[in-house]
């Protein structure tokens, strides 16, 4: 009998990537359509299903062919019954994904957070070459991340858990956070938080900083900008980046005191700086882990890009659905 595919969901606030995925990991097919926050975001689950209808029309293939949908979704998520208990983007709150997706679909479905899912999906298919203990820390517009413990994610007692971006790590006069503490590693080590510490340097630099120019021409600067600054020994660029590396290390080796992790995954946009963040990451964690929680651990940059969320979620259906 032919394998069963299975289809990856990841919904974000802008778009709903959306793929087939082989048992074997290979994507089938890839596509994403516009997410519709309207009507606070009852449609969502009808256009999800719709999508996949569509696509399999297009494919010449029936529903017999899918095993189930495991979804990726922004927010803290009840995963036993499959629903998102606050999405502010999507207009969600308490909102029956799992339910409502089924019906409309057809089909079994999964549901978990969106950072959980992109953790699994290295663990699976990534740099996580099939670790049983890791961690992933994305480092976007925010910081989010995923814990993985013997093969199976942290969702905690309420479905917060791998909350990496709120761990505390500046602990007198940091910045205020979205979620009203101060001093997340959001705060710093997020691409936004880059941004932010670097246009206060530049706002008392004399000028000597090749980011000089372009903060003056255009009153800010890019993440990106600040790296690759940093690559060419920019002074001002390096302490931004030995600041947010302190931050980095500090939060990843304390939660590495706790889990003894094989392989921990820096992913997202800010991850695409690579080893000009990693070794200054490395040397801090360096600091803060136990000696043999350091010598276990491997650091790697994550290499499913904007396709972890939906092999994740594949990977979410081929192991917790019937």
């Amino acid at each position: 009998m032919d394998k069963k595919w299975l289809v990856g969901v990841d919904i974000g606030g802008t778009t709903i990537k959306m793929a087939f995925i082989g048992d074997d990991k290979q994507i089938i097919s890839k596509w994403e359509i516009d997410t519709d926050t309207a009507e606070k975001g009852n449609n969502i689950p009808f256009h999800i299903a719709e999508a996949i209808e569509g696509k399999l029309a297009e494919l010449k293939a029936t529903k017999e062919k899918l095993k189930g949908i495991g979804v990726g979704a922004p927010g803290p998520v009840n995963y036993s019954d499959g629903s998102i208990k606050l999405a502010v983007n999507l207009g969600w709150e308490n909102f029956p994904l799992k339910e409502i997706l089924s019906e409309a679909s057809g089909l079994q479905v999964v549901v978990d957070n969106d950072a959980n899912i992109a953790a699994i999906g290295e663990m699976w298919a990534g740099a996580g070459e099939g670790a049983k203990d890791l961690i992933l820390a994305t480092l976007g517009t925010g910081v989010g991340g995923g814990i993985i413990a013997n093969g199976e994610i942290v969702r905690g007692t309420n479905g917060a858990g791998g909350e990496i971006g709120h761990i505390t790590s500046v602990v007198e006069g940091g910045y205020r956070c979205n979620c009203g503490k101060t001093g997340c590693l959001e705060t710093v080590a997020s691409a936004t938080g880059i941004v932010r510490m670097a246009v206060e340097k530049l706002k008392v630099e004399n000028g000597n900083s090749v980011l000089s120019g372009p903060f003056s021409e255009h009153g800010t600067v890019t993440a990106k900008a600040v790296f690759d600054a940093a690559k060419d020994q920019d002074e001002l660029a390096v302490t931004i980046v030995r600041e947010v590396a302190f931050h980095l290390g500090f939060a990843l080796g304390n939660l590495a005191n706790g889990l003894n992790p094989e392989k921990i995954v820096i992913g997202g946009g800010v991850s695409r700086a690579g080893d000009v963040l990693l070794h200054p990451v490395k040397e801090e964690f360096a600091r803060f882990a136990f000696p043999r929680v350091l010598e276990g651990a491997e650091f790697t940059i994550a290499t499913l890009g904007n396709d972890a969320g939906v092999i994740g979620g594949a990977y979410l259906a081929k192991t917790k659905l019937n």
